[in-house]
């Protein structure tokens, strides 16, 4: 499958954002997180030799990159292609993506003076991305672009620990410890994150979404208090500009509602709980996106195939479907497979 761009329509009337809005749609939309990247030879052709960081502010590679699993795959969405932390280091913070390991943040912030020095996210920092939505929408035409940020939470825990982490223990110290230093340093990075989310709603993006990687490491009680209020203030960032919003975790079987309800119209779910589960737990007032185990993509055909339509199934129990992965791209997996999931997906459902 080759998708010629720029396709006809208009993409607010896309089945991606019908169905993030619980509309009708002639078949279930399909989109990848993580398309847009490692899985392509084309996206290795064009990334050698360019930092992550650097790749993803040039606005000429980011659009070529972002439109890559489009024509590829015939996905009925673009994910603007950009990483977690591209909106610190914008903002003026040390950070670096290290090869094998992650970001990397050079000064980790622990202290009361350490949140008073982290710089708020001004829009004309990020021209660049500006630039770069305008490109890629002009492109696709009709095929809608959805704008990315991570959210407050996953940010704290990068900057509090200085990089990945299993348990996130100095970040769970802060917020126990010490909320009122916590609430400080994550309101600081729901004004990052929600300027991020809305300089690419405003330049044209159709839906965005906030990823909350490790929010699922979190207890119920604990979110409620220590990051819902965070995250719903990214998201309202963008409430004015009437653009679905889309809120992801990793592991966030307990926090599905919570996350709902701070301000998204769709929730994703990962791999672990079926959609008519996570459905009866969003009390059917939110869209669902998912959520097939990327690791199923390695299995043969006849043992995918099922569980597909299972997924295409399980999903009708929500006001609206975004069909998925439970979480990203595998870096060695076929794009062929991703080819056939996405004519699959559209068979089935049409």
């Amino acid at each position: 499958m080759t998708l010629e761009l720029p396709t006809a329509g208009d993409p607010r009337d896309s089945d991606l954002v019908r169905a993030a809005r619980g509309l009708p749609v002639r078949r279930t939309p399909v989109w990848f997180m993580r398309q847009a990247g490692r899985s392509l030879p084309e996206y290795r052709e064009v990334r050698e030799g360019t930092s992550m960081l650097q790749a993803c502010r040039t606005p000429d590679l980011v659009t070529e990159i972002t439109l890559q699993p489009v024509r590829r795959h015939g996905v009925d969405a673009a994910i603007f292609f950009s990483d977690i932390v591209v909106p610190l280091q914008a903002a003026g913070v040390d950070v670096q993506i290290v090869p094998g390991v992650g970001p990397v943040v050079a000064h980790p912030i622990r202290t009361a003076a350490d949140v008073a020095a982290l710089p708020s996210l001004d829009a004309d920092a990020i021209e660049d991305i500006a630039t770069s939505v305008r490109q890629i929408t002009a492109e696709l035409g009709g095929v809608p672009l959805i704008g990315f940020a991570g959210a407050p939470f996953t940010l704290a825990s990068y900057l509090v620990e200085g990089g990945p982490s299993k348990n996130h223990e100095h970040t769970k110290a802060l917020m126990a410890g010490a909320p009122d230093l916590w609430n400080a340093l994550c309101a600081k990075l729901a004004q990052i994150s929600g300027t991020f989310l809305r300089v690419q709603a405003s330049a044209g993006a159709s839906a965005v979404q906030l990823f909350d990687s490790w929010v699922g490491a979190l207890s119920l009680p604990d979110y409620l208090r220590h990051v819902q209020p965070h995250s719903a203030a990214a998201l309202s960032a963008v409430a004015d500009l009437d653009v679905p919003r889309i809120h992801f975790g990793v592991g966030t079987g307990e926090l599905l509602r919570a996350m709902g309800e701070a301000g998204a119209d769709v929730v994703g779910v990962d791999f672990r709980v079926p959609l008519d589960v996570a459905a009866a737990r969003l009390g059917d007032r939110f869209a669902v996106q998912g959520n097939l185990d990327p690791a199923l993509l390695f299995a043969p055909w006849q043992a995918l195939q099922p569980v597909i339509a299972d997924i295409l199934t399980r999903g009708k129990a929500a006001p609206g479907h975004i069909f998925n992965l439970g979480h990203g791209v595998l870096p060695d997996t076929d794009p062929d497979v991703l080819t056939r999931v996405v004519e699959e997906v559209h068979t089935l459902s049409a």
